[in-house]
């Protein structure tokens, strides 16, 4: 079956070897004007512009899709969320509007120890529906693979419950899935007084039952202030590594926790938030292969400040942008939206955007061989815009959706 999208504005992202944008680079989007795209299956089969429409007559086309002179890139690659979740955090949405701090609400049981708590009280059968239809909303908005953690459950089978209904999710989405166990997301009451004791549970017995099961690809920690430290982030890391899960880390959200360093020395993927980014942590990362993922969305539900993409595309780093979405401090899985406030709060173009939640987002989870751009061979997860003007239109028109079609393997998704 071979498909043709015609009426091509715009063809964005085109690439030959699905290499990481780093500093300048991430300026940089080839395209293609007045463009058209052949899938065959579920794969890129060719694209070219009207000039050399001749090559299309050697096909049979089975089907047409008309772009209707809209633009085409691929898919959002969303490389950190927690979208499996059960039920909402609005009362401390209005907490902070009162004026108590992320952490202050954390300090009084809510914040993730909350969802932990809700999580015990939820069948895995419920949380699958509810995180499934969210699943969903993402990919209806956009987002053609995705990376999901768990770390609601804080307890041995609550974590596993988490982790089962990623790989349920997995199973019944046709969008590749990546599953990361975050067993060390906060710490429990009841090892508030002795943190090392939990993370001793999370080494000895989270982590081989995890493994047993075979449930995660990666394994990440909260390495912050008030969360983890950097020696028992590197323990658990470390043993998890054993047992096969990369590692991640979500760092210096909150503070100069360490959190990079410690990322950068066990080569992790990726250290994600980074609002508290210096020169020591960014000469780190330059001599590391270790991906800058930053979630925007979270610093402006928080009113946190930003991380300093600028200074770190100008040390040529890569940044990936990520939705984190989560029931606490992002409760939004828009990509769309992640660009826009890549654009007016990180202060970048919208090119450096679209290469951090495509090409980059998919190196952050390890699909830059299939995702993330516009390549023969690759998965025909791509979007077909409106008849916008420009690429930094996407961007521009923040919370108005330019996406006209989404399209997963090949088929308009619906």
């Amino acid at each position: 079956m071979l498909t043709l999208i015609k009426n091509i504005n715009k063809l964005i992202t085109i690439s030959e070897n699905s290499e990481i944008k780093k500093g300048r680079k991430m300026s940089e989007v080839s395209s293609i004007n007045d463009a058209w795209l052949l899938i065959e299956k579920n794969k890129i089969k060719d694209f070219g512009s009207k000039k050399d429409k001749q090559r299309i007559k050697k096909f049979t086309i089975t089907n047409t899709i008309d772009a209707e002179n809209g633009m085409v890139l691929p898919c959002f690659c969303d490389s950190h969320t927690h979208i499996v979740y059960s039920g909402s955090r609005e009362k401390e949405f209005v907490d902070r509007i009162n004026g108590l701090s992320y952490e202050e609400i954390a300090k009084n049981g809510g914040g993730i120890l909350n969802s932990s708590k809700i999580i015990k009280k939820t069948s895995e059968e419920s949380l699958f529906n509810q995180s499934i239809n969210r699943v969903h909303e993402v990919i209806k908005s956009g987002t053609g693979c995705l990376e999901i953690k768990s770390g609601y459950g804080l307890e041995t089978n609550q974590e596993l419950k988490m982790l089962r209904v990623i790989k349920q999710i997995k199973e019944n989405v046709e969008i590749p899935i990546k599953s990361t166990f975050l067993g060390a997301h906060a710490i429990p009451k009841k090892y508030k007084s002795n943190p090392d004791k939990y993370v001793q549970k999370i080494i000895n017995e989270m982590i081989p039952k995890v493994a047993e099961e075979n449930l995660a690809d990666y394994i990440d920690v909260f390495c912050d202030r008030g969360f983890f430290n950097p020696k028992q982030t590197e323990k658990i890391l470390e043993k998890g590594m054993e047992f096969g899960m990369k590692p991640k880390i979500h760092a210096n959200e909150l503070d100069f926790s360490g959190g990079i360093q410690v990322g950068v020395k066990m080569n992790a993927i990726s250290v994600d938030h980074l609002e508290f980014t210096g020169k020591k942590e960014i000469k780190e990362l330059k001599n590391s292969n270790t991906i800058s993922t930053l979630l925007p969305s979270t610093a402006f539900f928080l009113g946190l400040k930003y991380p300093p993409a600028r200074n770190m595309i100008n040390n040529n780093l890569p940044i990936a942008l990520a939705s984190d979405y989560n029931p606490g401090s992002s409760p939004s899985g828009n990509m769309e939206f992640v660009i826009s406030l890549g654009c007016l709060k990180l202060k970048m173009s919208p090119e450096e955007c679209i290469n951090a939640a495509t090409i980059n987002g998919a190196h952050a989870i390890e699909l830059q061989n299939e995702y993330g751009t516009i390549e023969i061979g690759k998965v025909a997860n791509l979007i077909i815009t409106k008849n916008i003007p420009s690429i930094s239109y996407i961007g521009y028109k923040f919370g108005n959706s330019v996406i006209k079609k989404v399209l997963i393997n090949g088929k308009i998704y619906k």
